[in-house]
């Protein structure tokens, strides 16, 4: 089965922060991507319940830097009203990602649309459009824009370095649709760059994990919820 793809995901500006910290106040952002940000970009370039992302593999182009701007994100208890917070951005970030997708088998009802080859053949056309919905880079303020690419191609900032380690950092989160299970956890691991490409591990080797709250998946059926879906493929 045909499944991956590798493309470049470029933008002005980033923020990939752990999701504990985006109750309010002052933000400081990962120094790269979060497993969980870059399956964000592959859902807005296309996904349907039938598949599951992984994100295999992202390379580091472009030198780490970060910039602090002033901000006014909207209070959470009074959405009339905003307050000056202080985040802190990567700037001017490339990165090259690999990644493939799987069926979700914890979707039986949506086995028939689990169509050999033509789950591939839309993303590819999605990502040659640039994706199906707008790509942002860890949060709604930063625009991202993707392309294909081969990975591995061209020099990296990072290349000549043997090992880089940023720590404990977010990895993604558990949903039920896709563990069958009814609650939401979120997961860690200890991030180390070589050669300036960080590989994830599958979400089942993250040993740390925090339960997050009880959550029961969503209900999908193949002849109703995806039928303006069908409809907009056959449109592309």
């Amino acid at each position: 089965m045909k499944n991956s793809i590798s493309f470049k995901l470029s933008g002005r500006y980033a923020l990939f922060t752990d999701p504990i910290t985006k109750i309010g106040g002052e933000k400081c952002t990962y120094h790269v991507p979060t497993y969980e940000a870059i399956k964000g970009v592959l859902k807005s370039i296309y996904w349907k319940p039938t598949i599951v992302w992984h994100v295999d593999k992202v390379r580091v182009i472009k030198p780490i830097r970060t910039q602090t701007k002033g901000t006014k994100p909207l209070v959470w208890n009074d959405g009339s009203k905003n307050e000056l917070a202080i985040y802190t951005f990567l700037r001017d970030v490339e990165y090259q990602v690999q990644a493939h997708f799987e069926w979700n088998t914890h979707r039986p009802e949506l086995s028939q649309d689990r169509i050999d080859g033509k789950h591939f053949s839309i993303v590819q056309r999605m990502l040659q459009k640039g994706g199906r919905q707008d790509i942002f880079l860890g949060v709604r303020d930063c625009q991202g824009y993707v392309e294909p690419c081969e990975f591995g191609e061209g020099p990296g900032a990072f290349d000549e370095i043997d090992e880089l380690s940023f720590g404990l950092m977010f990895h993604g989160f558990d949903y039920p649709d896709e563990t069958g299970g009814k609650e939401l956890h979120s997961r860690f691991w200890r991030a180390t760059m070589m050669k300036g490409v960080l590989e994830f591990p599958k979400p089942e080797q993250c040993e740390i994990r925090r339960f997050v709250r009880e959550m029961e998946a969503k209900k999908f059926y193949l002849d109703e919820n995806l039928l303006a879906v069908e409809s907009e493929e056959a449109s592309l």
